[in-house]
């Protein structure tokens, strides 16, 4: 077993499947049979590697479907000696969830950020406290209900529950961000195939999250158009001669790729910068134009971490830091034991965050209530399951 920084015992990871799939398209399913395929083999390879029969699991939601806000919940303390229990948490929380929404959308998580009783703000617990109004900020998630439920029949067909979803920046924010990091103010962005995830934190806590609906795989068929050449063998460009930061003094450096083949063979570096960097440019375009919505395009202490598939480009952390004007490292799971040469890498920020929020899941449902806070948190799990990550 491995310690986390803040104390906390990580597992041991003792299996990793994966595999393709052209099932889902920016985040979303697009071929449930094809989605179905490929769960099962990644499931199959899992199982096959660690021996353990894999029934259960927790999801990443992604898509630019996903929205989050901000909510503030108000409600009057129950108890006649003022003093703030469990209940009146819950009963503040579910306050906070009564958001206006679309018939078609639905709370995927709900993270409470701060209490505030009796109009002293930034309380972390106000339980035990005493007061007679307790408000709590929360910051709510939603995503499109047929989008929801398509990725849950999908695992539902493969054979596999459900234990929780979880936003796939904030996933990977669980893998890779120290509380420190968190508390000075900091912001993940994950570059997956289809999609690209921002969540940023302040305080500890939640302060925004988004997904942008364009991700690595946008270059990979930039790539294709440009050098006319099939998405396969451009994915294999990119993987091996292309780089998101290139000096001046290097783009007319002439590069011979194999792949393409006869006349074809030889081009720039600037010709190959022109077409990744175009759309690395969009991405981080956006990147920034999400963090000035709160106010964070600027005043970053903790800076930028960078994690998914994408984060492996070379030098995609020197354009990231000049694109943003902040600074920028490359996030990757560290600390623990096993077979860690296959998830020490950016591109498994997130399935390792998913994997360690399905033991919380797993612990929480296990450990019975021994005490009345005990019982109150099983009823909240029980009343507000929609609403709990």
């Amino acid at each position: 077993m491995g310690l986390h920084e803040e104390g906390a015992v990580l597992p041991s990871v003792i299996g990793v499947g994966v595999a393709p799939t052209t099932g889902m398209r920016k985040g979303i399913v697009v071929d449930v049979e094809e989605t179905v395929s490929a769960i099962t083999a990644a499931v199959d390879e899992a199982e096959r590697i660690s021996g353990v029969a894999i029934d259960r699991a927790t999801i990443s939601v992604d898509g630019a479907h996903v929205s989050s806000q901000n909510s503030r919940g108000v409600i009057a303390v129950g108890r006649a000696d003022q003093e703030i229990t469990v209940d009146d948490v819950l009963r503040v929380e579910e306050a906070a969830t009564a958001i206006q929404m679309q018939p078609n959308r639905e709370i995927i998580q709900v993270f409470p950020r701060s209490y505030a009783v009796d109009g002293q703000m930034n309380v972390k617990d106000p339980v035990g406290m005493n007061g007679v109004r307790l408000e709590v900020e929360s910051h709510i998630i939603t995503g499109l209900l047929p989008a929801i439920k398509n990725l849950d029949r999908c695992l539902h067909q493969a054979g596999i529950g459900i234990q929780g979803q979880v936003l796939v920046p904030l996933a990977a924010g669980r893998a890779v961000l120290t509380k420190q990091q968190k508390e000075l103010g900091v912001a993940i962005v994950d570059i997956g195939g289809g999609t690209t995830g921002v969540a940023v934190y302040e305080e500890g806590d939640v302060l925004y999250s988004g997904v942008l609906p364009v991700g690595a795989s946008h270059i990979t068929n930039d790539l294709a158009i440009g050098l006319k050449t099939s998405v396969d063998t451009a994915e294999k460009i990119k993987l091996k001669y292309v780089r998101a930061h290139v000096s001046k003094a290097s783009l007319q450096e002439k590069i011979r790729i194999e792949e393409l083949g006869g006349e074809d063979a030889l081009v720039t570096r600037a010709s190959l910068q022109n077409i990744a960097g175009a759309r690395l440019e969009e991405i981080f375009g956006l990147v920034r134009a999400e963090l000035k919505k709160v106010g964070k395009d600027v005043m970053l202490p903790g800076g930028v971490v960078l994690t998914g598939g994408g984060a492996k480009m070379p030098g995609i952390e020197e354009m990231a830091r000049e694109a943003l004007d902040l600074p920028v490292t490359i996030g990757k799971p560290e600390g623990f034991t096993g077979i860690v040469d296959r998830v020490n890498d950016p591109a498994f920020a997130a399935p390792v965050g998913l994997m360690l929020e399905n033991m919380t899941f797993a612990s929480r449902e296990r450990t019975p209530a021994a005490d009345s806070i005990g019982q109150a948190v099983n009823k909240l799990k029980k009343t507000l399951r929609n609403f709990l990550p």
